[in-house]
């Protein structure tokens, strides 16, 4: 069943992968005209980051042998959150004299509001992969995933450029915090 279940998220987040480097080329290319912000390229290689991580980490459903669809349609449904939080980044066509920090602070709700629900529902599928016995919870996932949400929460509901510009410097540095300690297990576990 994972089989079919991950061609579906493998699209999905292929898709919000796509939107990503499609922004970021089209930024560069348009470079003499596109206002860039740094804030704003941050926070593309943070989600970039992000999408491939989940999707790295929905491998461990492969084993998996009895599916329901309400696991089916939540599985689906994280990958389509992922994929619309990419979306909030760049518009899916955008004139040459895109202002990268007027666009990201006009869709900051969006985008913040859909990083808190991805890290929400990141919950119950970390959990579900423990509960299966799937894959083991990582002892320190409570405490990046508070540090992340506490990122969210507070691009959420902040207009302080300078709070801005350290949210996403801190939410780089917790997920590749996390995914690091996390690698750094499975290989201890495998020794």
């Amino acid at each position: 069943m994972f089989e079919y279940l991950g061609v579906l998220i493998s699209v999905i987040l292929g898709l919000a992968l796509t939107h990503l480097l499609r922004g970021l080329a089209k930024v560069i290319h348009l470079r003499r005209t596109a206002k860039p912000y740094w804030v704003h390229i941050v926070w593309t290689f943070n989600t970039l980051l992000y999408v491939l991580a989940l999707w790295w980490g929905m491998s461990s459903w492969n084993a998996l042998r009895s599916w329901t669809i309400e696991w089916y349609l939540f599985i689906a449904g994280y990958a389509s959150v992922m994929f619309m939080l990419a979306s909030m980044l760049y518009p899916p066509d955008f004139a040459e004299d895109l202002d990268c920090e007027a666009y990201f602070f006009a869709n900051k709700s969006w985008f913040f509001g859909l990083l808190v629900l991805a890290l929400v529902i990141d919950i119950p599928e970390t959990l579900g992969k423990g509960v299966a016995h799937l894959r083991d919870v990582p002892n320190h996932y409570l405490i990046f995933l508070s540090a992340m949400l506490l990122c969210a929460v507070l691009g959420l509901v902040s207009h302080n450029r300078r709070l801005h510009a350290a949210v996403c410097v801190l939410f780089m540095l917790t997920l590749a915090g996390y995914l690091t300690l996390t690698s750094l297990d499975r290989a201890a576990a495998h020794w």
